[in-house]
């Protein structure tokens, strides 16, 4: 970290102690809850094996273009998430939108995170509570499943009582205690409220010191679940049941891959597990030294992203394989999307294992871990743009602390309505809306056609050599300039055209205005773009032509460059383009 500066002086921008700090961070963004449950669900949803042909071909024509995209943008510019479009002024309104996007994602992402603390807590009992009926929030419904109450179901069934297992009902009336739509949200679950807050302290002790401190935590938090993965797959694999959960997992259904849905849910999860659209890429990447090679860095990561999601995917569903020997259910019927596969799939397999309740504390450490790890990173993203917004006077004395802080309770005041007992159908807008593929994909395609049309692909390149000190295979520009811009337009069309309204377990519809509201959530982010070019173009004098010029011409500082760069390649365009804005001061 550098030396404390007098008083009034502002202090450095700060950069990675190492490399390993640098790619344990992106790792601890980038491996998340996604990758333990949303690609193992959508992959034997989408055709078991099939889902890997969409998914890999997303990957490469889009996620990874993207992933080294964005990382290259921070690292060249040496600026967060909005001030990194000085390369383009128009545009800035890029970097805003995609800073709302986390910002809204850091509010109910935190919230799993919560929920996991709350079963890791109750996982510190002789009996699982939720692996039995008779407890103050049972209803008379209530059965276990464990093949010794089938007098119970005859009972229930002769009632026309619908049976409900204790899991969902420990999920539903103890942990949520959910009410019965939006229009009511109840009172505040205080149990939930305090572990909502007790995670946004740990994440405000985690990034207040800057990355120079998170890239410590980083060492633990991002690699302990892989070990805990590795623990659950060697554990569930020698459960009874677990082959034929594996099998379902990788067994292809070729039809799929014809199907359109196949498709759009590949390419969510593409840019949901690598992160991109968010900002966060770019932090990170601003952080690394001039010279560092990123390139051969966002390979290993990209590799290392996509092969932890194959990875988890194993471990799930031989636990899932498991449930289903157990129980005498077929498999999709044990497996749901989201916290119902993490907190009613998971703990119910859980109940069952020998040593459950230190099965069940493992588990939700893991999940607390690949929650903390990608919370600390989306809140330093917000705090990174921020900052660079106003360096001269946010890098002074304690105002960036202050600036965490501020973050943190509003963020964390706006949550508190998603741990009211009508939280979870906030919950649900939020995740449904703030951060859907629609959002992301308009973001990565405008990043994608600004860097390549605008700013210019060859411009970039040479600022990639400029350095690595070497010129990059020529598939990025290509991707960049056509592939990935003419895939990310293809998914939004179709995305809005086959749009699905929102729904709670399958059977709830959510009201018009609560659609209503989660729409405004998209326009949140998405009308910066637009506006922000209004709001630019405006501000130059002359025709609109000049205007256009003036705008889109980059405003770099000579101090993103080593000395000698300017030197030995004369022949690089960089050199034409430093500029004055004739707006601001920057030069």
């Amino acid at each position: 970290m550098a030396e404390p500066m007098k008083k009034g002086v502002a202090r450095e921008r700060e950069q990675w102690g190492s490399k390993i700090e640098f790619l344990l961070s992106v790792i601890g963004f980038c491996v998340g809850l996604g990758n333990v449950w949303r690609f193992p669900y959508l992959c034997y949803k989408n055709g078991g094996g099939a889902f890997l042909v969409p998914y890999l071909v997303c990957v490469l024509l889009a996620g990874v273009p993207m992933f080294f995209l964005e990382v290259g943008l921070g690292q060249f510019m040496s600026e967060g998430g909005i001030s990194v479009w000085k390369m383009c002024p128009l545009f800035q309104g890029i970097g805003f939108a995609s800073i709302v996007v986390c910002n809204w994602l850091n509010i109910y992402y935190i919230v799993i995170i919560a929920w996991a603390f709350y079963y890791f807590v109750y996982s510190f009992r002789a009996e699982l509570p939720w692996a039995s009926c008779g407890n103050w929030w049972n209803t008379p419904a209530c059965v276990t499943f464990d093949g010794m109450n089938q007098t119970n179901l005859t009972e229930l069934k002769a009632l026309n009582i619908t049976p409900r297992d204790s899991v969902v009902e420990f999920w539903d009336h103890n942990v949520l205690q959910i009410t019965d739509g939006v229009h009511d949200m109840g009172t505040m679950v205080w149990p939930l409220f305090g572990t909502l807050i007790f995670s946004w302290v740990l994440t405000y002790f985690a990034i207040w010191k800057g990355v120079k401190v998170t890239g410590k935590i980083m060492y633990f938090t991002a690699t302990f679940p892989y070990v805990m993965l590795t623990a659950l797959l060697v554990r569930g694999v020698t459960l009874p049941g677990a082959s034929e959960g594996i099998r379902f997992y990788l067994e292809p259904k070729w039809e799929k891959v014809l199907d359109y849905q196949v498709w759009n849910d590949a390419g969510t999860q593409v840019f949901y597990s690598y992160a991109v659209g968010l900002g966060g890429m770019i932090a990170l990447g601003s952080y690394n030294k001039f010279n560092n090679n990123f390139f051969k860095q966002c390979a290993f990561l990209c590799l290392c992203n996509s092969g932890t999601s194959l990875f988890a995917g194993f471990g799930i569903f031989s636990v899932l394989g498991f449930m289903s020997y157990q129980l005498q259910l077929p498999m999709k019927d044990v497996a749901e999307a989201g916290p119902g596969l993490a907190f009613i799939a998971y703990p119910k397999a859980m109940a069952q294992m020998p040593m459950a309740p230190l099965w069940s504390a493992l588990f939700f450490c893991m999940i607390l871990l690949v929650g903390l790890d990608s919370q600390f990173v989306q809140v330093e993203s917000v705090v990174t743009a921020i900052v660079d917004l106003y360096p001269d006077y946010l890098r002074r004395g304690r105002k960036r602390e202050i600036l965490v802080g501020v973050v943190c309770i509003i963020d964390a005041a706006i949550g508190c309505t998603m741990v009211m007992q009508g939280g979870m159908y906030v919950f649900q807008i939020f995740d449904y809306f703030s951060a859907s593929g629609i959002i992301l994909l308009t973001i990565c395609c405008c990043e994608a056609i600004v860097i390549s049309w605008i700013y210019g692909s060859n411009r970039f390149y040479d600022n990639i050599t400029m350095m690595l000190g070497r010129r990059i295979n020529p598939y990025m520009r290509i991707a960049w300039s056509y592939i990935t811009p003419i895939l990310t337009f293809l998914m939004i069309v179709f995305a809005i055209v086959f749009y699905q309204p929102l729904t709670y377990n399958k059977t709830y519809v959510y009201p018009g205005w609560a659609q209503g509201c989660g729409w405004l959530l998209i326009v949140s982010s998405l009308i910066w773009i637009p506006c922000y070019c209004i709001y630019k173009i405006t501000k130059y004098p002359g025709t609109l032509r000049e205007k256009w010029i003036a705008s889109t011409r980059p405003i770099l500082k000579a101090h993103h460059m080593r000395p000698q760069d300017w030197e030995e390649n004369p022949q690089l365009e960089y050199k034409k383009t430093v500029t004055m804005d004739p707006l601001t001061e920057n030069a």
